[in-house]
């Protein structure tokens, strides 16, 4: 057996069989000579950014990734096997358990203090030095990269080990190799580097042998994502391989990465449906052990890989969430939030949650979440006034940076939801600030959206409306996908009509007759026909004929009214087919729930705006909302409520 100094490294697998359970040393004492050829038998480690002369050169290599090249060794450097690890490892006292090693190793904050205490050690096993090489991953590297790359790259200790992990590849326990590769990818460690095509070839040797248990397939996985993205051919590989294993005993970060595989490469699902199925069914009884990340993970996974069928999957991810909501990223959230929107899903207490959290953070959220969280507002008819607040403080103070997408994503849903915060004057000048200064940035639909959600809350954009009814911009809608459908011509439609009743003053370009609609297309407030046929049977009783009210009548001016009652100048009710010496008409609104927020008496703003346009132009408007007649039980109570709400100055005189 060689002698061991205690300047050199002795390093052992831990895991491998005892034939492969060698000693392997090595001098931390590394000499760099300036200009100097490297050896045949020694590689280049590749590392990160710089370049220094007379030191070890660091060359800038690909996109992301610097390399390190240690020339030649020195008479110290030479590797050694020697015997048994475990019997030299107890006789010279040198070896600290594992447990002791990484909760003293997560203790240390800096690259430094890391070195330090490796250098204090002359014995480690792969697994450690894999886990000190982590460890230094996660204090020294941020979103901008390494952040001392010469104190990291240059240290003795740090080339010492990669050295070793090159050279003894093949006698490296799973675990060690696995982590190994995963610490030098997040270091950006040059993946065609002889150190990192070594580290891979011997993990993908090792697949297609099936020697990698569930963590060590899904740990190569990640590193095969991170290195090659999606179209890595080994990633089809991996999944088969994982096919054939346990779900029920997996841990919570093995599903929540083969769910990652399975999202990045079998998009549509169906390839894997069955390991989806039986996936779906374990991570059930996981979901109240899920940080906020894995939580976030599996249920963009599930929406990008349509499980439409795992309702209890996605009603627990749901309601385990709400506990997430104050630790969420904005990304984590926005995902959350996708899959709420996704699967139809809405729950109180997570709303609650959402209004707990937001108007804390408004100010220091990312404005695409709280797009997010007000696109989830407004498709799900959610009208929180302290989301909607907090949000038009948020817009108030921030606006001159959002992008033109976010800007809609706040503004709209007040329009959509009928809504004026307490700030509303202050938001809206904001508002024309904005785009005053930035028109012209504007997708010509995100614009027809954010102003038509203006003119249903009664603030008129005039001074963009020349730019809206010009053909040049016309062109442009017609240009974007899907064209000028109906939506849209509705909105343009609409507009105009507003103008014309509400801003007596615009002189600016007309709306041309081709791009008006023939009737309102309105996506939310469709008739409620079981509440209809109620008032209808009321009025029967009351109106004691059928020929004396009319129901879903088109009129002139592109609405459609639910009950129609016509009555002369002495205030008898005439047949609805007759169209002369009618004085007054009077309109129905026969509003069911899903004309309202939910929860609340606020209508929606293509209801109001409806009825505020249908008394510009002479209709008297009777409301009949759905929370007034739900008790009614006869029609006798009916007709006594119609009476009283169509005919005031006459109740009580009769019947």
């Amino acid at each position: 057996m060689a002698l061991i100094s205690r300047k050199s490294f002795q390093f052992y697998s831990s895991s491998a069989p005892a034939s492969r359970s060698i000693l392997m040393t090595l001098s931390k004492r590394l000499s760099f000579i300036s200009g100097q050829r490297k050896p045949q038998n020694c590689s280049s480690v590749a590392m990160r950014m710089l370049c220094f002369k007379d030191k070890s050169q660091y060359m800038f290599c690909r996109k992301n990734h610097v390399q390190l090249r240690i020339q030649s060794l020195s008479v110290n450097e030479t590797v050694h096997l020697c015997g048994d690890s475990g019997s030299i490892t107890k006789s010279n006292n040198v070896w600290m358990d594992e447990q002791l090693f990484f909760k003293k190793l997560n203790s240390l904050c800096t690259a430094k203090e890391i070195f330090d205490f490796l250098s204090s050690l002359e014995v480690m096993s792969d697994t450690m030095a894999s886990g000190a090489l982590q460890r230094i991953s996660e204090v020294e590297v941020d979103d901008n990269g390494l952040k001392n790359p010469e104190g990291v790259l240059e240290n003795e200790v740090f080339r010492a080990l990669c050295f070793q992990f090159e050279f003894e590849s093949s006698k490296l326990s799973n675990t060690g190799l696995l982590n190994a590769l995963q610490a030098l990818i997040k270091l950006r460690i040059d993946p065609q580097s002889t150190l990192m095509a070594g580290l891979l070839s011997e993990g993908e040797e090792r697949l297609s042998k099936g020697q990698l248990t569930v963590k060590n397939l899904c740990a190569l996985g990640e590193s095969l994502l991170e290195l090659e993205g999606p179209s890595c051919a080994t990633l089809e590989q991996i999944v088969n391989h994982v096919q054939e294993k346990d779900v029920a005993k997996w841990s919570p970060r093995e599903m929540v990465t083969v769910y990652k595989m399975l999202q990045l490469t079998a998009r549509e699902g169906e390839r894997y449906q069955d390991l989806l199925n039986r996936m779906n069914s374990a991570t059930l009884t996981l979901v109240s052990q899920l940080s906020p990340k894995f939580t976030s993970i599996i249920l963009n996974s599930l929406v990008v890989l349509h499980q439409t069928q795992a309702v209890p999957l996605v009603t627990a991810l749901c309601r385990h969430s709400v506990k997430h909501i104050p630790y969420f990223t904005g990304d984590e959230l926005e995902n959350v939030l996708e899959a709420f929107l996704c699967f139809g899903h809405r729950d109180q207490i997570f709303t609650e949650a959402l209004e707990t959290h937001v108007p804390k953070s408004i100010f220091t959220m990312h404005p695409q979440t709280v797009s997010k969280i007000m696109q989830y507002c407004c498709q799900k008819m959610i009208l929180s006034k302290r989301i909607f607040d907090a949000a038009a403080e948020g817009f108030i103070s921030d606006a001159d940076r959002f992008t033109t997408d976010q800007i809609a994503g706040y503004i709209v849903p007040f329009g959509t939801l009928n809504y004026l915060p307490p700030s509303a004057s202050a938001l809206f000048r904001k508002l024309e600030t904005v785009l005053h200064a930035r028109l012209s940035h504007f997708q010509p639909r995100t614009l027809l959206n954010l102003l038509h959600s203006c003119v249903l809350i009664q603030r008129y954009p005039v001074n963009f409306l020349p730019k809206i009814f010009s053909p040049y911009f016309l062109q442009q809608l017609q240009a974007q996908p899907p064209g000028l459908d109906r939506i849209v011509t509705s909105q343009l439609t609409q507009l105009f009509l507003t103008v014309t009743l509400e801003c007596p003053f615009y002189e600016g370009p007309k709306l041309l007759p081709k791009y008006q609609v023939k009737a309102f297309l309105t996506p939310h407030s469709s008739l409620d026909v079981h509440l209809l046929k109620r008032v209808k049977t009321g009025l029967l009783c009351l109106l004691k004929k059928r020929i004396y009210f009319a129901s879903e009548v088109s009129t002139p001016y592109f609405y459609t009214v639910d009950i129609e009652i016509k009555l002369d100048e002495e205030g008898f009710v005439l047949p609805a087919a007759q169209c002369e010496e009618v004085h007054r008409r009077i309109v129905l609104c026969v509003d069911g729930q899903n004309r309202f927020c939910i929860n609340s008496h606020n209508l929606l703003g293509e209801e109001a705006i409806k009825q505020r346009h249908l008394r510009l132009l002479g209709y008297e408007v009777v409301q009949i909302p759905f929370f007034e007649i739900e008790s009614l039980q006869n029609c006798r109570k009916m007709a006594d409520y119609l009476h009283r709400k169509i005919f005031p100055h006459t109740y009580g005189l009769s019947c």
